[in-house]
């Protein structure tokens, strides 16, 4: 029993998990991250459609490729500005036309 002891910890990792943390920020940021996800599914669809890279998107937004990965990803708090930039490159849809008054 002690030599499987010795052998999980000599394989255990020096840097602590930060699985709570991660877990704690998809929790406190769920509605935004949602929609981010979708945006990037919508995307991605739209750019196969058009058979557009990240860098040919890129050049349309006037941002850097890298950017465009990292919208891609589904993680990105996304602008009002950046938004209409993926509507425009993207001849997309993502915000309502016309907000109702209350």
């Amino acid at each position: 029993m002690n030599r499987i002891i010795n052998k999980l910890e000599a394989h255990e990792s020096k840097t602590p998990s930060r699985w709570r943390e991660a877990a704690e920020y998809r929790q406190a940021n769920k509605s935004w991250l949602r929609h981010s996800q979708r945006i990037a599914m919508l995307m991605l669809d739209k750019m196969d459609e058009l058979h557009l890279t990240q860098t040919e998107l890129a050049q349309r937004m006037g941002c850097s490729q890298q950017y465009v990965s990292k919208i891609l990803r589904g993680k990105e708090n996304l602008s009002i500005e950046t938004l209409c930039k993926i509507e425009d490159a993207l001849s997309l849809h993502l915000l309502p036309s016309e907000v109702e008054a209350v």
